[in-house]
């Protein structure tokens, strides 16, 4: 093992794989002292402040927060003296006054140009190719913006390939950021099949690879924050949804991490007034896929009302309609997906939900009835033993209201007057049903005591898609 008091052997190729377009506290840099002062002396790496004071106002360099609010004062171990850090990054470790941000100051490396790098052997719809050709349009061209607006169901992912594959032909670097780290999961081993000779790494809180060197990132949007001019091509998946749109700092980051050259490609089933605002005026170019890949319409979610439903819940009674419901489903073969609005609803309704279905005769043991919610440390066990059928019924909080793939699912919602069931998340959690080709009509139930302007918004777009896309036919 090499002394720290000894300059290390530098492969400064390597070390540009690693450090290239990263923005780096010292101890992010896997390197010992010697080496790394080597480097600086060498003007490879180069340090600036961490927090600048402009105007009587600070700003953190790193997430570009500005609220005075989030900064807050430590002493310092190392010279001993009190200063300012940044509490809205903090999770991602601390950026303090005195310390830099680091970043490689040397050439860039090389990306492998790959010839034919997609072993993907699936087929596109005529939408899809469309729309795929649309992307890779953007890439060749170099277009700075294009917004993909596809319906749950539409085969986004596949619908990148083409694109993804241009940009690596041409030795173009990539990313695709998702807000979500279960999406980042589950994206990881599809596009390690779809590309299985170019280097892909995934990047998430938790993430045991913790390097970020590989041609082709997959992160979720939080770890952007790491990187500086880095990517070619920025694929931002959901950008409707928490917490990117509600996260001045995600987009921040986002734009930092991309090229002054490149394209940012944009991904969402459900975008935001803005968006539509900007697309109408012809200030954002996009392309429309209405129609899911299999070329089935989204199932319409139909509206119960339950009178008492705050409470039954408060009491963590599932509401009889719901049970009469769940007796008398359609497809009873068909796994159970239940939304509710809180972690603690998620929780105790589980044992009460097991309790009356025996009730009504539905006999499910413990490991069939499992829930689930972000703080949960088994959470991603828990979804993989549902997308392998091991788990019946799963109760989720929005965690899973989109990203994530089962293929036959009917969805329930408890409460879908609840103020976190907006219309855009009413709308993804009713496109996590229908999904597969063998069993496109999974059922959606908003349980309500009282309609909402959101409810019946997600149900118009649900229909408005479902027209558009009948259009096409």
């Amino acid at each position: 093992m090499m002394a720290d008091n000894v300059i290390q052997p530098l492969d400064l190729k390597e070390l540009s794989f690693q450090y290239a377009g990263k923005l780096l506290l010292r101890n992010e840099i896997m390197l010992n002292e010697p080496s790394f002062q080597q480097l600086l002396a060498n003007n490879l790496l180069t340090g600036k402040k961490s927090i600048i004071q402009k105007n009587f106002h600070y700003q953190c360099q790193r997430c570009g927060n500005k609220n005075p609010h989030l900064f807050e004062k430590l002493p310092c171990q190392k010279c001993h003296h009190t200063h300012r850090y940044c509490r809205k990054c903090i999770e991602m470790g601390r950026v303090s006054e005195c310390e830099l941000l680091y970043y490689w100051n040397e050439n860039e490396p090389n990306w492998s140009h790959h010839v034919d790098p997609c072993s993907w052997q699936g087929t596109l719809t005529v939408v899809q190719q469309k729309a795929a050709a649309r992307i890779v349009n953007a890439v060749q061209k170099k277009e700075p913006e294009l917004l993909v607006w596809a319906v749950c169901g539409a085969g986004k992912t596949e619908m990148l390939f083409p694109g993804i594959t241009e940009a690596l032909s041409t030795g173009k670097r990539i990313c695709l950021a998702t807000p979500r780290a279960d999406v980042v999961r589950e994206l990881l081993p599809r596009l390690q099949r779809a590309f299985q000779t170019v280097s892909i790494q995934a990047l998430y809180g938790g993430s045991e690879n913790k390097l970020g060197a590989a041609q082709l990132i997959i992160a979720t949007t939080h770890q952007l924050l790491r990187y500086q001019e880095a990517f070619d091509v920025m694929i931002i998946d959901e950008i409707d949804a928490f917490p990117y749109h509600a996260d001045k700092s995600l987009p921040y980051a986002a734009e930092r991490a991309k090229k002054s050259e490149s394209t940012t490609i944009y991904l969402t089933a459900t975008p935001r007034k803005e968006h539509k605002k900007a697309m109408r005026r012809k200030k954002l170019p996009h392309i429309f896929v209405p129609v899911r890949f299999h070329g089935q319409p989204l199932p319409i979610p139909k509206k119960v009302m339950c009178h008492g439903l705050k409470r039954d819940l408060n009491n963590y009674y599932p509401p009889s309609a719901f049970l009469k419901w769940v007796k008398s489903r359609k497809n009873p073969k068909r796994q159970l997906l239940i939304f509710v609005p809180s972690i603690t609803l998620a929780e105790k309704i589980k044992p009460f939900i097991s309790m009356h279905l025996r009730k009504v005769g539905i006999l499910l043991s413990e490991e069939k009835l499992q829930s689930v919610h972000a703080s949960d440390v088994n959470r991603e066990e828990k979804v993989q033993e549902f997308r392998a059928k091991e788990i019946f019924i799963l109760i989720t909080t929005t965690i899973l209201e989109r990203g994530v793939t089962f293929p036959s699912v009917d969805v329930a919602i408890l409460d879908a007057g609840h103020d976190v069931f907006d219309e855009a998340a009413l709308v993804q959690i009713a496109g996590r049903a229908g999904r597969s080709p063998e069993d496109p009509t999974g059922e959606v139930l908003f349980f309500h005591d009282g309609k909402t302007e959101a409810m019946v918004q997600a149900i118009d777009s649900i229909n408005s898609m479902n027209k558009r896309g009948a259009f096409l036919k």
